[in-house]
């Protein structure tokens, strides 16, 4: 028996969000499906105002639903510390832990010849702006522990050598090849507090 084309059309748009293959596709579509109606509107409200109201912060490139996030707006964070990561989801993964009261920046990816992303396509001219103007002491580079992770780190740290007090790396705690959406609170706390000095002037 074939699936009705609606359910088909469904379980494809699903299978397109990152991590959900077929079979969980499938599934959430039955699921859906035979939801409550209101559940369901719901839902898809839900969808269309966060994809309406949710955009990125003029500061650090992160997301908020206002031209400034919250974090870049709270004037009790250490606003001359910027974390670096590589995507607005890292923000919150480090959030959760507790271990760090500066800002951020979005690089937006990680530095890859191979897939054709250069220091042009991220946000390193913005972040450049940001030490020139904002008297940041300290920049700690919280790329992914992956090949291109670290190719970033080198260039910004090559970047920035002589241009602020202190440029300093995560330490060994994440995994090599890792990624930092996925680290549990105690392996980022280490990270942060071993961190480690790539350049001093």
């Amino acid at each position: 028996m074939n699936q009705p084309p609606a359910l088909d059309r469904l379980i494809n748009e699903l299978s397109k969000l990152p991590g959900v293959g077929k079979k969980s596709a499938r599934r959430i579509a039955f699921a859906l499906v035979f939801r409550p109606n209101d559940e369901v509107q719901a839902l898809a409200k839900s969808i269309l105002n966060a994809k309406e109201v949710i955009q990125r912060c003029d500061i650090c490139n992160g997301i908020a639903e206002s031209d400034i996030c919250s974090i870049c707006n709270n004037s009790l964070r250490d606003h001359k510390t910027i974390c670096v990561v590589e995507d607005p989801r890292n923000i919150f993964t480090i959030e959760t832990s507790g271990v760090f009261n500066g800002v951020y920046h979005v690089l937006g990816g990680a530095i890859s010849p191979v897939n054709g992303i250069g220091p042009d396509e991220l946000t390193i001219g913005s972040l450049e702006k940001r030490v020139k103007n904002e008297n940041i002491n300290e920049l700690i580079l919280a790329t992914n522990p992956t090949l291109e992770g670290e190719a970033t780190a080198h260039y910004l740290t090559d970047l920035f050598t002589g241009k602020l007090q202190t440029i300093s790396r995560l330490a060994r705690g994440m995994p090599m090849g890792g990624d930092l959406e996925f680290s549990d609170p105690g392996t980022l706390s280490r990270a942060f507090e071993d961190r480690t000095n790539y350049s001093v002037t």
